[in-house]
């Protein structure tokens, strides 16, 4: 462990010396919010499943049963998680003119609720839901009540295993009586995007944008499995920014980064947060 513990204390020095003075960017995924208490999907002990998509949501609806029942149940839990020091860290690197802002692959909201400022979700928020007719968004809170009320016989599971998107797998959807949109009674999906589609078209811009702004790009607890995280790192190479990662175990990324740590999200970004020095002009220099 003290072998350890240098390496990685060695490689924060590293990704000091590469980051000092610059404005980063912030791509964050499932492993900064693993201290949280939601686990992510491809990490050691991460539950094995397979996502639903989109198109077997749409189209089938037993499958959107299922997936409102484990969605349900998970809610609750998924709702009361709280951010880490990682979140933390990077509301405060932004508070400090050091972080523009973070990009998110996650759809937990931890982000916002620490203090960071703009935040790009590129792959949604549970805390909406909106009806693929009409259009109307409803807030995921609302949502809850009215499914429990029309359900009265759910009741929470106690130690079952509880998916990144804040959902379990449900053992029984009999009865269960899918929530429709209150001014059409349309279809309800959540605001995020299912396995099989695309990230937004004006999202990924946003995105785009908050890289170009920005003298370097780290990004903290993703595998960058999902291709928008690789084309945000590739943009960044391309202009030769510094790019570090932080991320327990391999990352598509490595063999591009300027620095890659081995290390869990929440100590490495906090111990950023407190060598980093604020860029120059941000000092008033």
């Amino acid at each position: 462990m003290a072998q350890q513990d240098a390496q990685t204390a060695e490689e924060v020095d590293r990704a000091v010396n590469a980051l000092s003075g610059r404005r980063l960017a912030v791509l964050t995924g499932a492993g900064i919010s693993t201290d949280s208490g939601i686990p992510d999907y491809r990490g050691t002990g991460a539950p094995v499943r397979a996502p639903m998509s989109v198109e077997q949501f749409l189209a089938s609806e037993d499958a959107r049963r299922r997936y409102w029942v484990g969605s349900h149940l998970g809610w609750r839990a998924f709702s009361t998680a709280e951010p880490n020091p990682g979140h933390t860290a990077l509301a405060a690197l932004e508070r400090q003119g050091i972080a523009t802002g973070v990009i998110t692959q996650n759809v937990d909201g931890l982000h916002l609720r620490a203090g960071s400022r703009r935040v790009v979700e590129l792959h949604g928020t549970m805390r909406r839901v909106f009806c693929t007719h009409c259009g109307q968004v409803f807030d995921r809170r609302d949502l809850a009540q009215r499914v429990e009320a029309d359900n009265p016989w759910i009741t929470i599971p106690e130690n079952v295993p509880l998916g990144p998107d804040g959902d379990v797998l449900p053992q029984s959807t009999t009865g269960f009586r899918i929530p429709a949109c209150t001014v059409c009674g349309g279809m309800l999906k959540p605001d995020v995007v299912f396995f099989g589609e695309f990230i937004p078209a004006e999202k990924f811009r946003e995105a785009e944008q908050l890289v170009r702004a920005s003298d370097a790009l780290v990004i903290a607890g993703s595998s960058l499995v999902v291709n928008s995280g690789i084309r945000l790192l590739e943009r960044a190479r391309r202009r030769r920014l510094p790019i570090v990662i932080v991320n327990r175990g391999q990352t598509r990324g490595d063999a591009r980064a300027t620095v890659k740590i081995d290390a869990g999200a929440s100590e490495v970004l906090q111990a950023l947060a407190d060598a980093l020095p604020a860029p120059a002009a941000q000092r008033g220099a």
